[in-house]
């Protein structure tokens, strides 16, 4: 046996041997959040406000206050990313700004995401005077998410084969017309995803709604965007970091995190199939 025969042997069994460890433990996370969390599940727990100290009823509120915190992260942060993504793959002048731009969005990227929620309580809850409410929040989660789309559309848009360009261009339309008609459908498919991605990661984010958004406990839902909400992964850490009633708290976490876990398999299918549809019907 040769040493690139043997090479090859060693780097296959180690690349399965991790595949099999990771699927070893992602199955006993699972075991384990559905042996803890289900037996909680039941439409009152979805549907209903909590009661006593948080040691009956259900999630409801934080279910409204993570649709509402996801929802206003993705106005904001969807459009302004996807035409920030535009401009710099078509428009962005000079190379020196580019440059600079890209590193600053790399960096926030990279940045730990309770670095996001210190400088929402900074700006959005001190500095702007909008206080702990649902706006601020909002407003974090969207600059958490926005760096993950820019660079997601502009990756789609360069995936784009140049020739559509081209061809778009010599048959006389415009720059404009190009990017909307012919380069963004064709790299739809790619922003669908990453933006559906990017609400798994704002509906999951416990950091930046910590200082700007998130209460431990409200038995109303938010009446404006003034207010104070719960959020299911507050809500999580709430009840296993604060709560003085653990017999019954701890059951409540475990279902918690269980319904935010089949959320963003949820939403992580829906890209798949989504992205998968699209395709579909430009091939037919």
């Amino acid at each position: 046996m040769n040493k690139r025969k043997l090479s090859n042997i060693l780097g296959t069994s180690l690349m399965g041997s991790m595949l099999l460890i990771t699927a070893i433990f992602l199955l006993i996370f699972l075991i384990r959040m559905f042996s803890k969390g289900f037996a909680v599940l039941s439409p009152e727990f979805f549907f209903s406000m909590p009661r006593n100290a948080m040691t009956e009823g259900g999630i409801w509120p934080a279910l409204v206050g993570t649709f509402l915190l996801t929802t206003l992260a993705m106005l904001v942060s969807l459009p302004l990313g996807i035409f920030t993504a535009i401009w710099l793959t078509n428009y962005a002048r000079p190379r020196w700004l580019v440059r600079i731009l890209r590193i600053a969005i790399n960096t926030l990227a990279g940045t730990p995401s309770i670095i996001f929620g210190l400088f929402g309580m900074a700006i959005f809850v001190n500095l702007m005077g909008f206080d702990v409410s649902l706006i601020s929040g909002g407003l974090t989660l969207a600059i958490l998410a926005l760096p993950v789309i820019i660079n997601n559309t502009e990756e789609a848009l360069r995936a784009v084969p140049v020739e559509f360009r081209d061809a778009s261009l010599a048959l006389g339309a415009t720059p404009r017309q190009t990017i909307m008609r012919v380069l963004m459908p064709a790299a739809l498919p790619n922003v669908l995803t990453g933006a559906i991605i990017s609400v798994s990661r704002v509906a999951g984010e416990t950091a930046p709604i910590m200082f700007t958004a998130a209460t431990f406990y409200s038995r109303r839902l938010p009446q404006g965007p003034g207010d104070e909400v719960m959020a299911l992964p507050y809500h999580i850490y709430a009840l296993m970091t604060e709560g003085t009633h653990p017999g019954s708290q701890v059951p409540i976490a475990y279902g918690t995190a269980l319904v935010l876990l089949l959320l963003v398999l949820l939403i992580s299918g829906a890209a798949i199939i989504i992205r998968s549809s699209i395709r579909r019907k430009r091939q037919w």
